[in-house]
């Protein structure tokens, strides 16, 4: 049997990844924000509780670690034939130091996904059912992700820092074919990601509807990011600088269009937004529309950082199973 060697010149670090997304951040914003705006919206609608599938996410985790560690893989198709999840030795203090939540919110939330039949309790082992495998098998999550990839490859091209040159499709069939493993990392990436903007806004029903407002308003200088497209990239600090300069009275999205997009309550969102304002996050212009103000830019980028340092390591990742695959 032949054995396999890594040429380790061919593959990635964190940080040559991190440099080059905050280096071409005008051509990858709308995506990554896409990427995360459909992420949200599929944590929320299960059970319209983003934590209680937060809960569901962070067992499962644990368990794909525990494949990791035991150098047991499952491809996509393997993992989801199975009829139920078990996963050893439930903790509610665990979840609770993971999703940085009070004992009585994990407690609460745990039990009504009992009383729901997702999830099983046997003293401490808990079962997931195979019924929540519907809303859990990320197969568009999966595309999405395989895109947002594919489009940091390019840019790691241009830099010269990486030589292959795969296309979505070989993505996504990287990380089918390796899927308890990418979704390891994957998990790794977006459950940090996720409790950071809940620490920021309080919860994560307030980061949604901010998020929404965020992509409204990239969506809305499309044309001023896409008139850069044959020229230098822009980076993460000049790109956010379009963001807010092209502010104007038409930019804005109202709390019914929001409700419509997430599905989160008309008077949830109004209730939201009031304390966002209050935060001097948003605005509300005179068409009754919400949309970001210049101090968003300036407070949440510490936030952003750590989570894009997550985001490179994840994305490594799955660029250097290419590598050696």
């Amino acid at each position: 049997m032949s054995i396999q060697e890594v040429d380790f010149s061919k593959t990635l670090s964190d940080e040559q990844v991190y440099e080059s997304i905050m280096s071409h951040y005008s051509i990858l914003s709308k995506d990554w924000i896409s990427h995360q705006w459909n992420w949200m919206n599929g944590v929320y609608r299960p059970f319209n509780d983003h934590y209680k599938y937060l809960i569901i996410i962070s067992l499962i985790e644990k368990t794909l670690q525990f494949y990791t560690q035991m150098n047991i893989q499952y491809s996509y198709d393997e993992y989801y034939s199975k009829s139920y999840l078990q996963i050893d030795k439930f903790s509610i203090t665990e979840l609770c130091e993971k999703l940085d939540l009070p004992k009585e919110t994990i407690r609460r939330k745990v039990i009504e996904l009992e009383n729901e039949g997702v999830i099983t309790r046997n003293k401490k082992k808990i079962v997931i059912d195979r019924k929540a495998f519907d809303f859990i098998k990320p197969a568009q999550q999966i595309k999405f992700s395989a895109k947002y990839i594919y489009l940091v490859s390019k840019a790691l091209n241009k830099d010269k820092v990486y030589s292959k040159k795969p296309d979505q499709k070989i993505i996504e069939n990287i990380i089918k074919k390796r899927f308890s493993l990418s979704w390891s990392w994957f998990y790794r990436m977006q459950i940090p990601s996720i409790i950071g903007y809940h620490k920021f806004f309080k919860d994560l029903t307030t980061f949604h509807i901010w998020g929404t407002i965020c992509m409204n308003q990239v969506l809305n200088v499309t044309d001023q990011l896409n008139s850069y497209k044959n020229k230098p990239s822009l980076d993460y600090f000049a790109t956010n600088n379009i963001v807010i300069e092209n502010l104007g009275a038409e930019t804005g999205i109202s709390a019914m269009s929001i409700s419509d997009m997430t599905k989160i309550p008309r008077a949830t969102i109004i209730r939201k937004c009031k304390y966002l304002i209050g935060e001097n996050l948003i605005k509300l212009n005179q068409k009754k529309q919400y949309l970001l103000t210049s101090m968003n830019f300036r407070k949440i980028l510490p936030y952003q950082t750590q989570i894009f340092k997550y985001k490179a390591k994840f994305i490594r990742k799955i660029l250097n199973l290419l590598v050696i695959s």
